[in-house]
């Protein structure tokens, strides 16, 4: 494996997850809540990131890829964690306990709910859901982002 491996194999990972993200959407009909467009912003920066990286032989180039793929790891774990009910999610996309409500404060509610719920999960494989994917794999991602800090620059000969 090389430097310049791990960096395609990253950025190219985050461009699938993107295209992944985006066929969901407007093949197969799954409109995203605001957690799952938030979870997308870190992969573009990581597949800009990459293409920079690539040419620019910055070390720095490598730990900010690393960085947004940690990011939209971390948003796609919290977002898994609103999906299972471990915690509130944002109000702009979950909704609330109705415990203790009128009808109208229900109704009330009810209107005002986003289209998309950021708790309710739209697909899942094995038991995990998108967002819960996007998190494992996007830790891999990172992991080749770091591993490729241990590859000299082609063309540069590593020294004992």
């Amino acid at each position: 494996m090389t430097r310049r491996l791990c960096i395609l194999a990253a950025s190219g990972g985050s461009l699938a997850l993107l295209a992944g993200a985006f066929a969901f959407q407007y093949i197969g009909g799954l409109a995203p809540c605001d957690l799952c467009l938030w979870q997308r912003w870190p992969h573009a920066a990581a597949i800009v990131i990459g293409l920079v990286a690539l040419v620019v032989p910055d070390r720095m180039l490598l730990m900010l890829g690393a960085l947004a793929a940690l990011a939209t790891a971390a948003i796609g774990g919290y977002h898994t964690g609103v999906e299972r009910g471990w915690w509130e999610g944002p109000t702009t996309c979950s909704s609330g306990s109705t415990e203790g409500m009128t009808p109208q404060q229900l109704l009330d509610q009810i209107m005002t709910a986003p289209m998309v719920r950021c708790n309710d999960v739209a697909w899942e494989l094995f038991g995990l859901s998108m967002a819960s994917w996007n998190m494992i794999l996007s830790l891999v991602l990172a992991l080749l982002w770091l591993a490729a800090l241990r590859y000299p620059r082609e063309g540069v000969s590593r020294q004992a």
